[in-house]
């Protein structure tokens, strides 16, 4: 067995009966995958449960189930345990006023790649970050994954998953926070000022920020680009702007 395979079981909760004790116990779960058709009345119970405590389900070939659970009996259903329970922005906010500072945010919108998660994750800790913001969908999740690279700072920090993350900027700047875009064709980073309150939105590896969240943000802010690469890792790109705006604050 890879070392990929032995870090993937150990967030993986194959079977009925697990998965079922898991959401009753209240296990921090990432998300569950479900056979497409699967109508047996044990499934459709834990999925009304799941529904009930907001966990994101996903229905997949029985064919993609066999081969993560790398021949566990899985029974059409598998659950990913967090690492680490999600707060909500609440405490976020919570969390800047009992440092007395302004709130310092990092918005993930749809970063996929678990291994930039907990880097980030990790500077974000570093440099005072109050919080982190993810969607429920198509994101990296708080797996064994991210937690490992992390090295430990997954436990320190404020990590709130949402429905929506465009709602959500509509959110962070009605509660007075300035909002920074990291995408091209923005204001020089060096130009900018982060000493209030503010959130820095980070896009998808490949993709970027959405349309719709970019319009919402407050300033676009770009790295300068010397090479004939135009674009950095996304874990890369969000330290430089986290400690740029630790400077400032």
């Amino acid at each position: 067995m890879t070392n990929n395979s032995n870090e993937r079981n150990k967030d993986m909760i194959p079977g009925r009966n697990p998965v079922s004790e898991a959401i009753r116990s209240n296990r921090p779960i990432d998300r569950i995958l479900v056979a497409k058709g699967e109508k047996n009345g044990a499934i459709v119970g834990i999925l009304a449960k799941a529904k009930e405590k907001k966990i994101p389900v996903k229905e997949v070939d029985r064919a993609k189930l066999d081969y993560i659970s790398g021949g566990a009996v899985h029974q059409g259903i598998i659950a990913f345990a967090a690492v680490k329970e999600y707060c909500c922005v609440d405490d976020i906010f919570a969390c800047a006023q009992d440092r007395e500072e302004t709130p310092f945010i990092i918005v993930l919108d749809e970063l996929e790649d678990p291994h930039n998660l907990g880097a980030i994750i990790r500077t974000a800790e570093c440099a005072g970050v109050h919080g982190i913001i993810v969607p429920k969908r198509r994101s990296a999740g708080l797996s064994y994954t991210v937690g490992k690279a992390s090295a430990g700072a997954v436990e320190h920090m404020n990590i709130a998953r949402v429905t929506n993350i465009a709602a959500t900027v509509d959110e962070l700047k009605e509660r007075g926070v300035w909002v920074f875009g990291a995408d091209m064709n923005g204001t020089d980073y060096n130009e900018c000022d982060f000493s209030g309150a503010c959130a820095i939105v980070i896009g998808n590896e490949g993709k970027g920020i959405s349309r719709l969240v970019r319009e919402k943000c407050d300033v676009i802010v770009s790295l300068p680009m010397k090479g004939k690469i135009n674009s950095l890792n996304a874990s890369v790109a969000a330290g430089i702007l986290m400690y740029r705006a630790m400077k400032d604050r």
